[in-house]
């Protein structure tokens, strides 16, 4: 074993809640508010839906181990089966979080994770679970810099997910540092390397590859405690990419996340701030505009769909989510939901939306992500705006005022007031050490 894979291997199983308390468990509960929130909100689409009764079917739990529950359902199933399901219902609503260097996501993936293997591994202390969050996010976001880096296609998130759940698991089931490294060498070489602009271009449910890579990181663990082998992980073991995992323990890429306001992709979201901008700035009336031009990066204007017929294709929509903005001065779950799909108001806005692309834009692509709107109205007056980023950037963090606000605006649709309040009181407890099993409780009970 290389040095800089046995400081990673030591990272996994050494890292303590004193080296996180303060700063980095805020953080862990930011993304822990963040993400179940999004899990409710994406608890009552047809994905959700399909997902969780196909866990219910195939992925019993086993006499081996303890279950877990799905998501707002409740219906146990195994731990690989909770982390599929509802690594994919957080994945149905395209609002979590991100991290810029890896083109994709980690949470949404290492949330199921945790939960699944928690719960299923009897672990009931808050601390314990905040410290392997932290471990996910660090493991599965280094994982994701390092494919980039060795890897010329452009794969999905599921991939370094997998990586992240594996090292969690590998922490929370005491694997020995050898048993550690089968398990991520096997996620590695079975986590959905799928190809992401396949579904840019054309949006299904497949969307990001997060939960099957959730589901493949689980069963890695599991396999290397029972003996399994795996290849060696090339993104972890390789002298090419020992700069990627020199820093772990001292460069915290939890902290490195964004945060999404809007549930769409976020290469789509310069656009739309740029043309709310614009809209307050000038007091535009959407029924006063003739045309909008919108210049952002190559990524961003493959973003296409202008009337979507399902909710995955909105959510991979530059034109749509803009047309709702300027309707409505945001983008919620119920613009990309099925009433949103069909909304006679924004839909003769999705028309007027012409994209291209600009080469400064591109070359900030994926460290920073612009978008700037030029809106004609049709009295001949042009309004410009500037080049825009979106909101929720690690440079300029949003507050937790307004993590709260999303987290209600999308659980309580759902939940109920009362409910999402206890909800999200039981994700508060964590951080001093609360029961994990009110969490649990809170978060699993049927809708």
């Amino acid at each position: 074993m290389n040095s800089h894979t046995q400081k990673t291997v030591d990272f996994i199983h050494g890292l303590s809640f004193d080296h996180i308390e303060g700063k980095r468990a805020a953080l862990s509960i930011r993304a822990l508010t963040d993400t179940l929130g999004v899990a409710v909100g994406g608890s009552t689409t047809d994905l959700s839906r399909i997902i969780r009764s196909h866990a219910v079917g195939h992925f019993a739990a086993g006499p081996a181990t303890k279950p877990a529950h799905l998501f707002c359902d409740g219906r146990p199933v195994s731990a690989a089966g909770a982390a599929l399901a509802n690594g994919m219902t957080i994945d149905a609503l395209d609002a979590h979080d991100g991290l810029k260097p890896t083109k994709g996501h980690v949470g949404c993936g290492v949330v199921a994770s945790l939960m699944a293997l928690a719960e299923a591994n009897g672990v009931t202390s808050g601390h314990d679970l905040l410290t392997a969050l932290v471990v996910g996010y660090e493991v599965g976001s280094r994982a994701g810099i390092a494919l980039h880096a060795t890897v010329s296609d452009y794969h999905t998130s599921g991939a370094w997910i997998a990586l992240g759940a594996a090292a969690m698991g590998a922490r929370l089931m005491g694997l020995a540092s050898e048993q550690t490294l089968e398990a991520l060498g096997i996620e590695e070489y079975h986590g959905p390397r799928s190809q992401m602009m396949r579904c840019i271009d054309h949006p299904t449910m497949v969307k990001d590859g997060s939960g099957w890579g959730a589901m493949a990181g689980v069963s890695g663990a599991y396999l290397a405690r029972d003996g399994f082998t795996g290849a060696p992980a090339i993104s972890l073991t390789e002298p090419e990419v020992r700069p990627m995992w020199d820093d772990i323990g001292n460069r915290w890429y939890i902290a490195e996340q964004y945060i999404k306001l809007y549930p769409v992709c976020r290469w789509a979201q310069p656009a739309v701030e740029a043309a709310l901008a614009l809209k307050r700035k000038h007091a535009i009336v959407a029924s006063s505009i003739a045309r909008i031009d919108v210049t952002t990066f190559a990524e961003a204007a493959r973003l296409t769909a202008r009337h979507p017929a399902t909710t995955e294709e909105a959510q991979y929509s530059l034109p749509f989510p803009l047309a709702a903005a300027l309707v409505y001065d945001t983008v919620g779950a119920k613009d990309v939901a099925q009433e949103g799909l069909t909304d006679p108001v924004t839909r003769p806005l999705r028309d007027l939306i012409h994209m291209r692309t600009a080469e400064r834009y591109d070359a900030e692509f994926p460290a920073r992500r612009f978008a700037d709107v030029a809106i004609t109205l049709k009295d001949g007056t042009v309004l410009k705006s500037a080049p825009t980023e979106a909101i929720g950037d690690p440079e300029d963090a949003v507050d937790k005022a307004t993590i709260d606000a999303k987290f209600h605006s999308l659980a309580k649709p759902v939940l109920g007031a009362e409910r999402a309040a206890i909800l999200h009181a039981a994700i508060e407890a964590i951080e001093h050490d609360g029961d994990f099993s009110h969490l649990i409780s809170a978060l699993s009970e049927p809708v």
